[in-house]
């Protein structure tokens, strides 16, 4: 693809969720053909954000997740700021045909770690970590039906990267097993799904190296004051117009939206 089908295939998308609306699939000439294609098809969304990118997030980061949507791996996206939500704060649902809430871990980064030829291990990924935070996520596509475009699709639409919630800063973290680490999904206070960091890739601390080493290797830079979400640790909360949507990832604390 020429830098200007790149760019024609981002717009073509953007302006399906400025709209509203979904395709099916997307025009043979928008279709990237590669995963290195389609992320820089995806960074073009950048241009439609006045802030800096606020973060990342990781799709696919359980094998019932990847056998979902059809791929063999996680895959990253982009955090627009525009589109986080407070803690607590109301999330216009609108016409979200994924219409379900996702209990993750979230990492502040406190440096950068630019791209290399080497891959970075998981104590150097940790050591650029600032603070750990619960965080929620309320994904969406522009694909009628994501479970079955494939992942050059998927990933040139932002990897179903939406709103997000991040909370407050966990405190004495980093001595904690996260891959134990039990959270619970609540709608309207009642538990509605319970998991742990293992579904995470193994452990959240894992998922976030890839996300490090996913990014190097397509020359892109995990920069200091950036926010990894690292996939949902439990089984994606159903939720509705009026819903309370809470994680409670115990001593990390608790976030919450609701569902407007």
């Amino acid at each position: 693809m020429t830098p200007e089908q790149r760019q024609a295939a981002c717009e073509y998308l953007y302006q399906h969720w400025l709209a509203g609306t979904r395709l099916d699939t997307l025009p043979p000439e928008f279709l990237p053909g590669t995963r290195a294609e389609a992320y820089r098809v995806q960074a073009c969304i950048e241009a439609h954000t006045s802030q800096p990118l606020y973060g990342w997030k990781i799709a696919a980061t359980s094998t019932a997740g990847q056998k979902h949507i059809g791929v063999d791996g996680p895959l990253a996206g982009r955090l627009l700021a525009e589109r986080r939500i407070e803690d607590g704060g109301v999330c216009p649902l609108g016409n979200n045909l994924m219409k379900v809430a996702e209990m993750e871990f979230a990492f502040r980064m406190a440096r950068d770690l630019p791209p290399r030829g080497a891959d970075y291990s998981q104590s150097e990924v940790l050591d650029a970590v600032a603070s750990l935070h619960p965080a929620i996520e309320i994904p969406d596509s522009r694909y009628e039906h994501f479970e079955s475009v494939g992942l050059p699709s998927l990933i040139a639409d932002n990897a179903c990267a939406h709103r997000f919630v991040i909370g407050g800063a966990a405190e004495n973290w980093r001595g904690l097993d996260l891959a134990a680490h039990k959270v619970r999904g609540l709608r309207n206070g009642a538990v509605a799904q319970e998991g742990q960091g293992a579904n995470v890739l193994g452990d959240p601390r894992i998922a976030l190296t890839w996300l490090a080493n996913e990014l190097s290797r397509h020359g892109v830079t995990l920069k200091a004051g950036q926010v990894v979400i690292t996939g949902t640790c439990v089984k994606p909360v159903t939720i509705a117009v009026g819903d309370r949507a809470e994680g409670d990832f115990g001593a990390l604390g608790r976030v919450s939206v609701t569902i407007g």
